[in-house]
């Protein structure tokens, strides 16, 4: 076996060095979290709550170390490293909220002669494979709830953040949560399809490329093993006639380029009213040259190196070859001397472009976005469901109405009004088409890791 190395984007230099588990191995701590999972669910729910919530408490209490770690690992802004906190404290509070209700029996009868309610039960093991882009938040998406619901949990995060699973097991594990119950593991692809494959896990949870997602769906085959999937995503933002302009320039600019473009739901294409269109380029392009890229150590720097190399010459080779192909880029990359032909990549936005365009049809996840002029509600609409992703649209008006109206007609997971790039625990987090299926927070993510069970109970 070769080691999993993490080459981080700061210098190209080995940050982190891993082995990963042989297949024995790796079965064997699977086995020890089946053997655990019975006496974690028989502890009291309230129980298992405050465990939960004091490993997210302990996780904190390290968030300067972990905005250095995550600056040296995948490129983001250490003036930014210490966000996620925010959001991981946020979801587990809400699902931890919520968890006596949504997981309580639903009785159906309670009479002389018969009993006959609905339960849920726990799952088992639940496999978590988590990406590199927002490495504690989506991890926690699936992980509060699970060992809240009564599951164990076995986590592989991405060899790009490697550190983060580490982390995650130290906080939990200081916090009183059993060793066993929560896992980080380093696994290679083999080990990891051969376990699924083996049914070794209740439920997979996977957040990455298409490619992954249907990695994962072939070892599974004939399994049964129920798959959460989020897969990619190429969001679009619609800004009407009546939108407010500073606002949706703001907001959908800083959707398209924080975290170095680097976001699920990041917005990659923006159509505009041809009212609004000149103006909304104009100041989207002022926005974007008052970003700073450089070190993501360095205070000052907005705009970090992407996670790799070899995403930036992904996103690069789009550009190219839709400039290529007529599209105008606005943003001069003497703007931006860090760029270096590698990791740091200049910011981008793209005008007279269309969808015969990689660049508005492949997800970039990276620092670039198209913006097209549109006429009329319906030209949008065409053009945002013209995709084959739907994770989340950003529709900006001043009316709840006609947002829900357009938002009824978009193919995708959550329809946003002015706003965009944002989790609300309150809401599903969910996607359609090549963005996967499944869905996590709400009341539904402790759907998506437990099974309904009924008892029809009667007296004679």
């Amino acid at each position: 076996m070769k080691p999993i190395q993490l080459i981080s984007p700061v210098d190209g230099s080995v940050y982190a060095e891993r082995m990963p588990l042989a297949p024995e191995a790796a079965q064997a701590a699977v086995d020890r979290a089946r053997a655990a999972q019975g006496p974690w669910a028989a502890r009291p729910l309230a129980e298992r709550i405050a465990l939960v919530k004091a490993g997210v408490a302990r996780l904190t209490a390290m968030k300067e170390t972990v905005a250095l770690e995550l600056a040296h690992q995948m490129g983001r802004p250490i003036r930014y490293g210490q966000g996620e906190m925010g959001g991981v404290n946020a979801r587990t509070d809400y699902m931890s909220d919520i968890a006596a209700e949504t997981l309580a029996p639903h009785l159906i009868e309670d009479s002389d002669t018969f009993r006959r309610y609905l339960a849920r039960d726990p799952l088992g093991v639940v496999f978590i494979v988590a990406p590199w882009n927002y490495p504690y938040l989506t991890t926690i998406n699936t992980l509060a709830p699970a060992l809240i619901a009564g599951n164990t949990v076995v986590l592989k995060h991405a060899s790009q953040t490697l550190l983060v699973g580490e982390r995650l097991a130290q906080a939990f594990h200081e916090a009183g949560v059993p060793d066993d119950v929560f896992q980080n593991v380093v696994l290679d692809h083999a080990t990891t399809e051969s376990l699924i494959a083996a049914r070794a896990f209740n439920f997979v949870n996977f957040t990455g490329s298409v490619a992954g997602g249907q990695a994962m769906e072939r070892a599974a085959a004939g399994t049964f093993t129920p798959l959460g999937l989020e897969l990619g995503g190429k969001d679009p933002g619609y800004v009407r006639a009546d939108a407010n302009l500073d606002a949706a320039v703001d907001t959908l600019m800083d959707g398209a380029m924080f975290n170095s473009g680097q976001c699920c739901c990041g917005i990659e294409r923006i159509y505009v009213h041809e009212s609004l269109f000149d103006a909304f380029v104009e100041k989207s392009v002022a926005w974007v040259n008052g970003m700073k890229l450089g070190s993501p150590l360095d205070p000052e720097t907005t705009l970090g190196p992407m996670a790799n190399k070899r995403f930036a010459k992904v996103v690069r080779d789009q550009i190219a070859e839709a400039v290529a192909a007529g599209a105008k880029p606005l943003i001069d990359p003497a703007n931006f001397p860090a760029d270096d032909g590698g990791a740091y990549l200049a910011p981008q936005i793209l005008v007279n472009v269309n969808h015969s365009m990689r660049v508005m049809m492949e997800e970039s996840f990276g620092p670039v976005v198209g913006i097209m002029k549109v006429s009329s509600d319906e030209e949008a609409i065409a053009l945002m469901n013209d995709s084959p992703y739907g994770l989340t649209a950003s529709v900006w008006t001043q009316d709840y109405d006609t947002a829900a109206a357009i938002g009824a007609q978009i193919e995708t997971g959550t329809v946003f009004m002015n706003r965009a790039d944002y989790l609300d625990p309150a809401l599903c987090w969910t996607g359609c088409k090549d963005t996967g299926r499944g869905g996590s927070l709400s009341y539904l993510g402790f759907h998506s890791v437990t099974r309904p069970k009924s008892y029809h109970l009667k007296k004679v």
